[in-house]
């Protein structure tokens, strides 16, 4: 394991097979959770003790290759190369109660969802916690805001790696650390039921993103495949012990598309299938990824769905598009960066 993947405890454990003593531990912790990006720069170390862990236990720093900032609303795209040369995207988005991080879990996905970029080109593998805790660190780095707010709704699917999206949750949450609150983490899963059930067993107090879109299973399998595993009727059931477990409201989120899951019919419907399950509906304008014949719903088919469900007493907000001319969507910026290194 990285020691930037590491807590203090583990750290601690490190250093005392060093000889080091205790408060050690805590200032190189520090240090880490700050995004220094080599031992030189914890000058409270001693010199034989930096040497030491540099050679031992090297720190990887992501590299900025593209970082592209909206001329609309300040929204910023970093596509971060990693270690091995593989990279994933982490937008910075500025909202009046303060700057949220998306960042992604994986290295591409394997669920296949029909409306997403993440996904072309499969899963190459799966993030280890540091790496997801540099997108947050550098980016905070990299801009001078500070974040007080993170969504983990990249590239990936979070629940198909969920040993280190923990272990980044514990250190991200760390009070030494960042200390971001769980109430200001949200996760995005796309339905896996074994690993809703499992993380609703660690009664963590974050917002669980549901991506549904879509009000029953005959439009879902067409959207998603990871429906055939699991049933929306599985979900939704997996939903509701969910907020039986934690206390914390769903939040789902629903990509509108134009002439596919858009209709009034279809706000009806989902009325009828979520009575009971305290929610809130997300409603994402589609947008538009180049190698899909979808295409995003009007204004005013999304207006009327919001009314129906809100009439139907469900909460229902319509996303603000951010980063629209910065190719913003989850994957768009890796596959154009892959094109064009594959080209040269």
């Amino acid at each position: 394991m990285k020691i930037q993947s590491m807590n203090c405890a583990q750290i601690s454990s490190l250093l005392k097979e060093m000889g080091q003593p205790a408060f050690r531990a805590k200032q190189v912790f520090s240090w880490l959770q700050k995004g220094a990006g080599s031992y030189d720069e914890m000058t409270n170390l001693p010199k034989d003790l930096r040497e030491i862990l540099a050679k031992e236990y090297p720190i990887y720093v992501p590299k900025a290759v593209r970082k592209q900032t909206s001329a609309r609303d300040g929204t910023v795209k970093y596509l971060w190369e990693l270690e091995d040369g593989n990279c994933v995207e982490t937008v910075l988005m500025r909202y009046r109660y303060g700057n949220t991080v998306c960042v992604s879990s994986e290295v591409g996905c394997r669920m296949g969802c029909a409306f997403c970029a993440s996904t072309l080109g499969g899963l190459v593998r799966k993030l280890e916690p540091h790496e997801i805790l540099g997108q947050v660190l550098f980016t905070q780095k990299d801009s001078g805001l500070p974040v007080s707010h993170i969504v983990l709704m990249g590239i990936g699917e979070p629940l198909d790696n969920l040993d280190n999206v923990l272990r980044f949750l514990e250190l991200v949450n760390d009070p030494a650390g960042l200390n971001i609150s769980m109430r200001h983490i949200s996760l995005s899963t796309c339905g896996l039921v074994p690993k809703i059930d499992e993380l609703a067993a660690k009664k963590l107090q974050l917002t669980l993103s549901v991506s549904l879109h879509a009000p029953n299973d005959e439009i879902r399998n067409r959207l998603m495949p990871v429906n055939r595993a699991y049933p929306s009727e599985e979900l939704l059931e997996a939903c509701r012990r969910y907020y039986a477990a934690t206390n914390r409201r769903i939040s789902f989120e629903y990509a509108m598309i134009d002439g596919v899951n858009d209709r009034p019919r279809d706000a009806k419907e989902l009325l009828r299938r979520l009575q009971g399950l305290p929610a809130h509906f997300n409603l994402i304008p589609l947008n538009h990824v180049e190698e899909s014949p979808l295409r995003p719903s009007s204004r005013e088919a999304i207006a009327a769905f919001q009314k129906i469900l809100e009439d139907g007493g469900v909460t229902a907000t319509v996303r603000r598009s951010l980063g629209g001319d910065i190719d913003a969507s989850c994957g768009q910026l890796r596959k154009k960066y892959q094109k064009q290194t594959e080209s040269k």
